[in-house]
């Protein structure tokens, strides 16, 4: 016996399954991240051919059985028709969907990331504060929503507030001038990074406001480029894990 459920969530990836079927990957508001089978979802007439894409986001009706969901019909509110359009915008789209999809779980509350992924998505097809400045704070809002979240407003050491010091990726954020000049506080290979006042300013912002007033203000080159590197550097640490979409990114021409 078989329930149907509605749950409201995104496409995050799809694939094929035998000759004409697909399942798709959905993060949900409900139900955090589920799997469901689409049948015949690769026919020319399927009513799923055009909403099982990456990407496509509304509200998704499903049999659930005992151990997997089936497709039974959707509503889309949104597909990004402008992320399809660039391969540069298809690949951050990509990007951000495999992430969520690698730190979510099924049964876990995952509205927050759900968001995220919209409001990331969202500001990528208009490009009003441009690619990189979007990647940077869906990238660093992401590791705050995973709870690996760099301390920022406070010395990971003395607890100082307001301290003014230097960024280590290995102890979690900010060390105060007084702290970092003590030599048994600090890990192996554990480099200092002296960030700009814009650069503390923009990890700060982002770590207290919510997805959807993240992408509300614009950052110099500079600022784009230190947070940049910090970035991967903080990714290799915490999340050690080969994005494929983010190899494929890294080697596509800006503008393609």
């Amino acid at each position: 016996m078989t329930d149907r459920i509605t749950v409201m969530g995104m496409v995050l990836s799809v694939m094929p399954v035998g000759e004409y079927d697909r399942r798709l990957v959905i993060l949900t508001k409900e139900r955090g991240k589920i799997s469901a089978f689409a049948k015949g979802a690769r026919r020319q007439n399927s009513p799923f051919l055009a909403c099982s894409q990456p990407f496509v986001s509304g509200t998704f009706t499903l049999f659930e059985g005992r151990t997997s969901y089936t497709l039974s019909s959707v509503e889309v509110g949104n597909f990004f028709p402008e992320l399809r359009g660039s391969v540069e915008f298809t690949f951050y789209g990509l990007y951000f969907c495999e992430v969520a999809d690698y730190l979510t779980s099924e049964g876990n509350d995952e509205r927050e990331i759900l968001k995220l992924l919209y409001q990331s998505l969202r500001a990528l097809s208009h490009a009003k504060i441009g690619v990189r400045l979007t990647r940077l704070i869906f990238e660093w809002k992401m590791f705050y929503l995973n709870g690996e979240g760099p301390q920022v407003t406070s010395c990971v050491h003395c607890r100082k507030e307001g301290a003014e010091g230097v960024f280590r990726v290995r102890a979690g954020g900010l060390v105060c001038a007084a702290c970092a000049e003590k030599p048994e506080r600090r890990a192996a290979n554990d480099p200092d990074y002296r960030l700009s006042e814009g650069a503390w300013y923009a990890l700060r912002f982002i770590a207290s406001t919510p997805p959807e007033r993240l992408f509300t203000f614009t950052l110099t080159d500079e600022v784009q480029r230190e947070l940049c590197e910090l970035a991967a550097a903080y990714r290799g640490e915490y999340l050690r894990h080969a994005f494929h979409s983010l190899e494929l990114l890294e080697n596509v021409p800006v503008g393609t």
